[in-house]
């Protein structure tokens, strides 16, 4: 297994994620920004839980793409326009909504979540990076 992950002693407990990544492969994976297009081009979700549930699908996507899945994952990052703490009820519901579809290991890989004044489309509400080492 290329990726360990820890939360050593005396960082902040309890969270979503782990705080620490060690990746021993031999190649890196950058999943660039994904939000929530659907691959048929339909409408995005109008809604948090949803746009981060169809943002992950997407990074999946991504990583499969180039030979990787979750589990390979030394890195998430996350921004989310006009966050406010009180959304992380719904924010967390979009991952595990998906988590067990995608792969996506709980607690999740070391995550940033960043606030936002706004993304580069309009009702784009989150857009997830991923570094993946293979």
């Amino acid at each position: 297994m290329p990726v360990q992950y820890l939360s050593p002693e005396g960082m902040i407990p309890q969270t979503p994620y782990h705080h620490v990544a060690v990746g021993t492969g031999t190649r890196y994976v950058h999943v660039a920004g994904q939000v929530a297009h659907m691959p048929d081009g339909g409408p995005i979700p109008s809604d948090l839980a949803g746009q981060v549930g169809q943002a992950l699908r997407n990074v999946r996507r991504g990583l499969q793409g180039a030979g990787a899945e979750f589990r390979d994952v030394v890195r998430l990052t996350v921004y989310v326009t006009e966050w406010e703490p009180s959304k992380m009820g719904e924010f967390m519901a979009g991952v595990e909504s998906v988590a067990q579809e995608v792969g996506l290991p709980m607690p999740m890989p070391p995550a940033s979540l960043i606030a936002v004044v706004q993304l580069f489309e309009p009702g784009v509400l989150v857009e997830i990076e991923a570094t993946a080492v293979v």
